[in-house]
């Protein structure tokens, strides 16, 4: 039949297109669950900030709780 030629219906091109569909099908997943997963912060940090932003500590004192937090 004339689609067994040469390795088969697509030749070298069937195992190289199938590599780029899993990796496609790999990027859409990567994609989906990055844009669904809730964004991560440091609690830390923002509750320093808040209190920074309240005044209850000065600026001296929230840079150094800031390195000490990195």
């Amino acid at each position: 039949m004339w689609w067994c030629d040469h390795g088969g219906y697509l030749g070298w091109w069937g195992p190289l297109l199938s590599l780029l569909w899993f990796a496609l099908l790999g990027l859409l997943v990567y994609w989906i669950v990055r844009t669904l997963a809730p964004e991560r912060r440091d609690r830390a940090l923002e509750v320093l900030r808040e209190r920074y932003a309240r005044g209850e500590i000065d600026k001296e004192t929230f840079e150094r709780m800031k390195r000490d937090l990195a």
